[in-house]
């Protein structure tokens, strides 16, 4: 198997076997319980933001959702820490899967999308929920799309790889 000795040696780090071959309670099963956590952080406060502009809930105002913004920061960084520690599980299962690019291409896109929704909704001073909404509708549609793509890569990531773990016989 032609996969660069890097990810031998994450994988015989002593991090990594811990990940994934330890009993603790605070070892891989619980590591992927706080990604999930962060994602659900991240994604549902954006698809709450997204839905509201796209005219959910027409009864509650779209300014204070700004405040939302905090909460999908938290989980942000609770997803790039939570993964990078899966990924150093994991290396060969995930750096030689073209899944996993299209993840984090998604994720980043997403991204892109959300702070574009902020500075173009929630930027103008002259804010009216009409108005608000109307500058956003097409961008909460695409993060709604984004967002959808990037949990379900994400979700296949569990089923689509070729490679588990570096194949030392070669």
């Amino acid at each position: 198997m032609a996969v660069p000795l890097i990810f031998r040696m994450i994988e015989e780090s002593g991090l990594s076997s811990w990940i994934r071959d330890s009993p603790s309670i605070f070892a891989y099963w619980f590591i992927l319980s706080v990604h999930a956590l962060g994602m659900g952080l991240l994604v549902g406060a954006s698809v709450v933001i997204d839905l509201r502009i796209l005219g959910v809930a027409r009864d509650l105002p779209l300014a204070p959702l700004e405040e939302l913004y905090r909460i999908i920061w938290i989980g942000f960084w609770i997803q790039v820490v939570s993964g990078t520690l899966l990924l150093i599980a994991y290396p060969t299962k995930a750096l030689t899967n073209p899944d996993f690019y299209i993840k984090l291409t998604l994720i980043g896109v997403s991204v892109a999308v959300m702070q574009r929704i902020r500075k173009r909704v929630f930027g103008d001073s002259e804010r009216n929920d009409s108005a608000m909404m109307l500058k956003g509708r097409a961008l909460a549609a695409w993060s709604l799309i984004l967002w959808a793509g990037a949990v379900t890569a994400g979700r296949l990531l569990a089923y689509t790889y070729n490679f588990l773990k570096y194949d030392y016989r070669g």
